[in-house]
């Protein structure tokens, strides 16, 4: 089933996953980053606020989705594996 090829997944590689407002400030839906494969879920939105600095106004109402369970910013250390999925989901109504 080549639906895409998934060879761009190195190691150490995931991919970013951009929702609503956060697609909005980064100007793209997604992309592939390097990270370490553990990391806390602040250190990663660190990582992610390092390429693209306009995300850093969302920061206290942003939510991650890691393999589709939801993760607050926080000390909770993730253990990545190569080509996951990190969603980027902030709040969808405005408030």
């Amino acid at each position: 089933r080549p639906r895409g090829s998934e060879r761009c997944c190195f190691p150490g590689q995931v991919s970013v996953l951009y929702f609503a407002r956060s697609a909005e400030l980064a100007g793209l839906r997604c992309e592939t980053l390097s990270v370490p494969r553990e990391i806390t879920s602040l250190q990663l939105w660190e990582e992610i606020v390092k390429v693209h600095p306009r995300l850093a106004v969302i920061r206290d109402q942003v939510v991650f989705a890691v393999r589709q369970e939801y993760v607050l910013l926080g000390d909770q250390v993730l253990v990545l594996q190569p080509g996951d999925e990190v969603a980027i989901i902030p709040p969808i109504s405005g408030g």
